[in-house]
């Protein structure tokens, strides 16, 4: 049994890391896609872009490079755990009560991972620990 609590104890905090860097890996690209229209999608509309999109657009892009390279992960993380709550009320939960009939699955999932993140920080591969730890 301490052999199974040194492996935990010694990879939970790599694999929170590893959560963290595909977290924010994913999340960029639908910042990019709303700012720069790239990877391309078939939702995209002509004309001005509403001012709430790009914020979020701007919070996705921005917050996911923070989130990737673990960089003020606990305050950035808890913003856009705020961010995914808001737009699934707004985009998702008026289409049924349940995330898979509404299509806000994605939106949910990223709110809660964004909420542990907040609490756990960014893991022993992150900006933060690196910046943090030499001032100690």
């Amino acid at each position: 049994m301490a052999d199974l609590n040194t492996f935990y104890a010694t990879w939970t905090p790599r694999l929170l890391s590893v959560l963290r860097i595909i977290t924010g890996f994913l999340f960029i690209w639908h910042g990019s896609q709303k700012l720069f229209g790239f990877p391309p999608s078939s939702q995209s509309a002509e004309g001005p872009m509403p001012p709430i999109i790009l914020v979020a657009g701007i919070l996705e892009f921005f917050g996911g490079l923070l989130i990737l390279f673990g960089l003020l992960t606990r305050p950035v993380a808890f913003l856009l755990s705020g961010l995914m709550a808001v737009a699934y009320f707004m985009a998702h939960a008026s289409a049924g009560f349940l995330p898979l009939q509404n299509g806000g699955e994605t939106a949910v999932l990223y709110c809660f991972v964004f909420l542990f993140l907040s609490v756990a920080g960014g893991g022993v591969w992150s900006l933060d620990r690196l910046i943090w730890t030499r001032e100690n």
